[in-house]
């Protein structure tokens, strides 16, 4: 599926300060990124920079004199999402899980997976099949908190969210999470774009490692798990932020939009499908077309 993304961000700026952004669709073999734009208001010196084990695309800058700064991004992105019968997905254990997944089960800043376990055993440990746990994690989150705009800031943890039972994607996203590592599922933090998303803004859910994929899921339930373009991977969103701010710089307003392509077919995989099948976004091109 192909989609048409864009952000831009409005800042203040009070003296000159650094700013690293995390906007740019990622590129690897599950999305194609073509006809992308930068631009910079006014124009000023930038880099985009990559960290090891990490397909995020960071631009840094630095603001230098000016009083207000403009950043503009925009790009075409072909998504190979995979939908994965849920009765196909077995349990990997932990002897035999890929390497790189073992840092996601984990305790992180914003996911104490550790201060939830007895929570996570007492409600879901039952559940054998993997893939129904993690989606029972998910539905449960979706009924017992809501979605409420400004009742937490980005010091809010899933220990906090489930005491407080309000919260935001964010919130919903570090939950999910946390209740998946209590149950030894290594789950990480995902943010990107996300079609039909209302309102437009950047969007947070979280992935789980179950079957040997990364499989996707959102207790938000705000838009469909195949409309989603990648931007940032992370244990939780300390890795993942949209903006890291090293000086003072307030954001003024932001606009965030993600369209299909012209000619596009889409079926949303919503939460009555879910019950049957599950969606990965690791996918890549390559298998996908034989």
């Amino acid at each position: 599926m192909i989609f048409q993304v864009s952000s831009r961000l409005d800042y203040l700026v009070s003296f000159p300060s650094t700013l690293i952004l995390n906007i740019h669709a990622q590129k690897t073999t599950g999305q194609i990124v073509s006809n992308e734009q930068l631009m910079i208001d006014p124009q000023m010196p930038w880099e985009e920079i990559q960290f090891d084990q990490s397909d995020a695309r960071f631009v840094r800058l630095e603001t230098g004199n000016v009083n207000s700064l403009t950043i503009s991004y925009s790009a075409t992105v072909d998504c190979a999402g995979e939908v994965v019968r849920a009765d196909a997905i077995d349990m990997v254990p932990v002897a035999d899980m890929d390497r790189r997944a073992i840092p996601y089960l984990f305790p992180s800043r914003y996911c104490q997976s550790d201060r939830l376990g007895r929570l996570a055993w007492d409600l879901f440990g039952q559940i054998a099949n993997p893939y129904e746990k993690v989606l029972a994690i998910t539905n449960w989150i979706h009924d017992n908190v809501e979605y409420v705009a400004g009742t937490t800031n980005s010091g809010t943890s899933a220990y906090d969210t489930v005491t407080q039972r309000t919260g935001v994607c964010r919130d919903f996203a570090h939950l999910g999470i946390a209740l998946c590592r209590a149950l030894n599922i290594p789950s990480r933090y995902f943010s990107g774009y996300a079609y039909q998303l209302q309102p437009p803004d950047f969007h947070a859910c979280f992935e789980s490692y179950i079957g040997g994929k990364w499989m996707v899921f959102d207790a938000t339930r705000l838009a469909p798990l195949n409309g989603l373009v990648r931007i940032g991977t992370g244990r939780d969103a300390a890795e993942a932020a949209v903006a890291s701010i090293f000086g003072r710089v307030q954001l003024k307003s932001m606009q965030v939009n993600c369209q299909l392509a012209p000619g596009q077919n889409f079926q949303p995989v919503g939460p009555q499908q879910l019950v049957n099948q599950g969606v990965s976004l690791e996918n890549s091109h390559v298998s996908s077309a034989n």
